[in-house]
């Protein structure tokens, strides 16, 4: 009877690993990425078992000063962490600026938008001048480059040009290949937009 209970507390520690939840370090959403509805756009789903697991939406310790709410963006490990408190926070595999458009400072929430429209600045239209027909604006869609949502980050100087923000580029996580924006996977800036209030601080490492 000992040996056939702890069969049956090894599968149940085993069927609790496979469904996504974690007891070490807390829970795993790798079954959050699933193809889903969202006003009216059919989000497909992401193949993430191609994305290393440590870019997958997780619970995870975190010591921190800064109050729950706040956002921390790890540039140099690809991580974004949403404060909860309590040594704990909801950490996010991101996309990052490339070479020549890495920034650090603090920032905070002034705007968020549900698919959002993209209009790249004039000096990514002079960089790429295809870009020009996008000039007016691109509309909200499964190709734009802002995805599903789009939080706006404003410093003391206004508007920094800066979002957080959906992409459907995936395979994007974990590298450094934007103009400076910090990009998530759609189904997580979903998740992140929900959690997120305006005026939020942002800091940037």
């Amino acid at each position: 009877m000992r040996w056939k209970s702890l069969a049956i507390l090894a599968a149940l520690a085993l069927s609790t690993v496979v469904s996504g939840c974690s007891t070490i370090g807390g829970q795993l959403f790798t079954n959050n990425y699933g193809a889903m509805t969202d006003a009216g756009y059919q989000l497909p789903r992401i193949p993430i078992e191609k994305v290393p697991a440590r870019y997958h939406r997780q619970e995870v310790n975190y010591d921190t000063s800064e109050k729950p709410g706040t956002i921390i963006v790890d540039t140099q490990n690809k991580f974004l962490y949403f404060v909860e408190g309590d040594g704990r926070a909801i950490r996010y595999g991101i996309g990052v600026g490339r070479e020549g458009f890495e920034w650090h400072g603090s920032a905070h929430i002034a705007l968020k938008r549900e698919w959002p429209t993209w209009t790249p600045p004039a000096p990514m239209i002079k960089r790429q001048p295809e870009l020009a027909k996008f000039a007016g604006g691109m509309e909200p869609g499964l190709k734009n480059p802002l995805g599903a949502r789009a939080m706006y980050l404003f410093n003391k100087g206004g508007d920094m040009g800066y979002r957080l923000h959906g992409s459907p580029e995936w395979f994007s996580i974990g590298k450094a290949m934007s103009s400076g924006c910090i990009r998530l996977m759609n189904q997580d800036i979903i998740d992140l937009y929900d959690r997120t209030s305006v005026g939020a601080k942002v800091v940037v490492m």
